[in-house]
């Protein structure tokens, strides 16, 4: 995000609301774009290849396919990010780019691995069991591992703070995926599904050969140190589990709706329930320029604070680190309550919106009623994660894994009982499972605040111990870099 950072810094800088208004909408559409991309392009190819001719049940099977393709591909892509975008962050800032593919390979690989078991056997069941045509559910296989390499490869253009480039990709492979949907369906006289699904899996591995293509340019060298990376990955195995969890978390009210009587189950494989699915997606769009906002603000001025305090540590006087300290735990209550305050404008701005045009557009009914709960819940839930991004900051590895774990059960249980209520209400498992994650996030703060100098002087480690040795309790790594 840093690249982002940058531009919200020029942005901001001049403290008006109308660049304030623009700062926010930049944010907004830097991160969805992609994915707007994504829908238009399967809109425009329903509209022009008569996809509402097509029989319903062959409608419902590309739907659920494309929902799952979706929510499985970033489930499976999810659990080593995190970890890596750490390994990452090291190597860089020690100067070591010839181990970037080195990770690359590694973590492409463990994704590969994991999202193959997890599809095979579905797709196993969907031809045994659904008796569905196995070149359908080839090739519905083959999007979702492309996919899955796609939202991988995101994470290390991410470093490069080629944003324009990534959303530049997406539209060149959606633009290639409706004009092969023409040719496919027009001239050569394929059905529109098959045509359809066909031309999604071509256009995502264009967008995924576009961003390996470009990720090789930036990193050429290979340094060999695949070890090192599973050596990370097995250190910061909390990391994994946060960071699984919490995009579990996501979804698993979705799930839990699934086994509703309002559920359509088809090709006796995939379940979903429309209304509410499509009131989650509105809902996480509504509030998605949370995260982009957070992290900028963290680049432009928590993390100066934080650089403060950790050479206050390692050079200063008692003083010295008491104000450091001071100033940097104020920074992170005023980027929470900041984040609070624009996220609050933008979501209710969005919110009203949507409201109105919504209906014009055909979205009403079921979907408006469960929206307004799932919005609240969307709202807390990207504030619950700004405080795992600080614990993140702290390595309280421990608390993020529990404030997750909390988070995870908490929606599991609310939604439970929820789906029991009215539609208004549907949302209201997700509300309680953020408000508890957020509460649990916010008390390992507070005892981080507390015991943060025991942690630093009694129990914790601020420099290497030898050469090459990442020290194991370390808390803030990057006050020296590694000599050549």
């Amino acid at each position: 995000m840093a690249g982002i950072g940058v531009k919200l810094n020029k942005i901001y800088s001049k403290r008006t609301i109308a660049t304030g208004i623009w700062g926010v909408g930049y944010s907004t559409v830097v991160s969805i774009a992609p994915m707007i991309v994504v829908i238009l392009a399967v809109i425009l190819m329903q509209k022009w290849l008569g996809y509402s001719n097509a029989g319903y049940a062959s409608r419902e099977l590309f739907s659920c396919t494309v929902l799952y393709i979706f929510i499985f591909s970033l489930l499976t892509a999810a659990p080593f990010n995190a970890v890596l975008s750490k390994y990452l962050s090291d190597i860089i800032y020690y100067d070591e780019y010839d181990s970037i593919m080195p990770c690359y390979y590694v973590g492409l690989s463990m994704n590969a691995i994991l999202s193959f078991i997890v599809g095979v056997p579905f797709c196993l069941h969907e031809y045994f069991v659904g008796e569905v045509d196995p070149v359908f559910v080839f090739i519905s296989f083959f999007g979702y591992m492309s996919l899955m390499i796609v939202f991988y490869s995101m994470l290390y253009l991410s470093i490069c703070k080629v944003y324009k480039r990534i959303s530049l990709f997406f539209i060149i492979g959606m633009t290639i995926t409706v004009v092969l949907s023409l040719i496919l369906v027009y001239l050569f006289g394929m059905n529109v599904i098959y045509a359809m699904v066909v031309s999604l899996d071509i256009g995502f591995m264009i967008i995924a050969s576009l961003e390996y293509a470009l990720i090789r340019s930036y990193f050429r060298e290979n340094s060999g140190k695949y070890k090192e990376v599973f050596n990370y990955l097995k250190k910061y195995k909390g990391l994994i589990v946060t960071n699984f969890l919490y995009i579990l978390g996501l979804y698993i009210h979705n799930f839990v709706f699934w086994t509703t009587d309002m559920r359509i189950v088809v090709v006796k494989s995939f379940i979903c329930m429309p209304a509410y699915d499509m009131a989650t997606c509105l809902a996480m769009f509504t509030n998605i320029s949370a995260s982009v906002i957070f992290i900028s603000r963290v680049e432009m001025y928590f993390h100066e604070r934080y650089k403060n305090y950790s050479e206050a540590v390692t050079g200063g006087r008692g003083m010295d680190i008491r104000n450091a300290k001071l100033r940097m735990f104020e920074q992170l209550a005023d980027e929470l309550l900041n984040l609070v305050r624009i996220q609050f404008i933008v979501t209710v701005v969005v919110f009203f919106l949507a409201m109105i045009f919504l209906p014009r557009l055909g979205f009403g009914g079921l979907v408006l009623r469960i929206y307004p709960c799932l919005t609240a819940g969307y709202f807390i839930l990207f504030i619950m994660y700004a405080a795992i991004i600080f614990l993140y900051y702290f390595n309280d590895f421990s608390g993020a894994v529990l404030t997750a774990l909390v988070f995870v059960l908490t929606t599991l249980a609310g939604a439970i009982i929820s789906k029991e209520l009215p539609p208004v209400w549907f949302g209201l498992g997700l509300v309680l499972g953020t408000l508890a994650g957020w509460t649990t996030a916010y008390f390992r703060l507070r005892k981080i605040e507390r015991t943060l100098d025991v942690h630093i002087f009694c129990t914790g480690t601020l420099m290497k111990r030898k050469d090459g040795e990442m020290p194991s309790n370390k808390v803030y790594p990057r006050t020296e870099k590694k000599e050549k």
